[in-house]
């Protein structure tokens, strides 16, 4: 079945797109990616190091020519310091495709939405096809489509939380107004909640947490590959209609 992710133009084959931090190591953090299938993975700039070859690199243990790195702005509090940090990565490395997230407090890790938007434009001229964090706000989200993002990246639930997807409705109200590749991110706890968001309509979904901090990181990351293609073969299916009543299964005609 050719079902793929596409997003700014390039095509996956997973939908499932993993973070590389709080992870023991970084050798439990590679393993637990490739049993994921994941083929593209957050980075976060300002604290894994991808630059100083006196420390371990992160390409020492994922191959950036194999794995699409996603370069983010995790830890910045204002459109500066993503700016800044984003056009860091492209000089490091050549990245183009990132991923903003400009947070609002370092208590709840919120988007702060307005310096998100300011920055998701400024990023868009200068060339950059920016993957957006944002809350699940239907008329910010189309602000972000309006302005030019690559993606739209609503959280389910506060980041680390594992809440799972707290506002089904506003995810349903974004999938039917956006173009855009829409896919979840912070917040998911287990792998149903995966199949959920792909129940939802979204394109996919992005893990940290909950695979990192699994008792069984590797199971877990097993667990969440199978719930991202099992959500997305449901909504591909097309559920059937829910009623209030019941409805019996087998035929009324012919009945002894």
């Amino acid at each position: 079945m050719q079902d793929k992710l596409i997003i700014a133009k390039t095509k996956f084959n997973s939908r499932l797109i993993v973070g590389t931090g709080k992870y023991r190591n970084m050798l439990e953090c590679a393993k637990a990616i490739k049993i994921s299938g994941a083929e593209i993975v957050t980075v976060a700039v300002r604290r894994v190091n991808i630059s100083d070859k006196k420390k371990p690199l992160l390409m020492d243990f994922i191959d950036p020519k194999k794995i699409t790195y996603l370069p983010n702005t995790a830890g910045c509090f204002n459109s500066h310091e993503a700016l800044r940090t984003l056009r860091l990565a492209r000089e490091i490395g050549g990245w183009k495709l990132v991923k903003l997230e400009v947070l609002g407090d370092k208590k709840n890790l919120f988007p702060e939405m307005i310096e998100t938007l300011n920055s998701t434009e400024v990023l868009t001229k200068e060339g950059f096809k920016v993957m957006v964090y944002c809350n699940d706000d239907p008329l910010m989200a189309k602000r972000l489509e309006n302005v030019g993002a690559a993606a739209i990246m609503p959280l389910a639930a506060p980041i680390g939380s594992g809440l799972g997807i707290l506002n089904k409705v506003n995810i349903k109200i974004i999938r039917n107004q956006t173009k855009l590749p829409l896919i979840i991110d912070a917040g998911l706890g287990q792998a149903s909640d995966a199949t959920i968001a792909m129940e939802l309509g979204c394109d996919g979904v992005l893990v940290n947490t909950a695979i990192a901090k699994a008792k069984k990181p590797f199971e877990m990351a097993k667990a969440f590959k199978n719930a991202v293609i099992a959500g997305r073969q449901s909504f591909l299916s097309g559920r059937i209609e829910k009623k209030l009543m019941g409805i019996p299964s087998s035929p009324n005609k012919g009945i002894i």
